[in-house]
């Protein structure tokens, strides 16, 4: 959660012309991560997985994005250190996730 919190923090400050581009595409992101991964653990079923690969999906489309995002100067550089380590956080705990309801994963 607090991820997304940062995501929309950074992308009010994106040109108007992005709202509906890039700075959209970021929030969609952010928020289906942990969307996925409640879903997922509210079926409690073997669908878990499944959603946690999706929340993964979205994990890194949304490193992708930031990348973009930066390279765009939407993102100022010593910015863009401070998402990669909390995205990679995010990541960490995410696969942790898929390996305790799927060890094959």
């Amino acid at each position: 959660m607090q991820l997304v919190d940062r995501i929309y923090d950074l992308t009010e400050t994106f040109p108007s012309r992005e709202w509906f581009g890039l700075a959209y595409q970021l929030r969609k992101s952010a928020v289906s991560i942990p969307s996925n991964i409640a879903e997922g653990h509210r079926l409690k079923t073997g669908s878990y997985a499944h959603h946690l690969k999706i929340a993964l999906g979205s994990h890194a489309e949304l490193d992708t994005q930031c990348e973009i995002a930066t390279r765009r100067n939407y993102i100022a550089s010593d910015l863009r250190g401070e998402l990669k380590a909390l995205i990679a956080e995010v990541g960490r705990i995410t696969h942790g996730l898929l390996r305790s309801v799927d060890p094959t994963a």
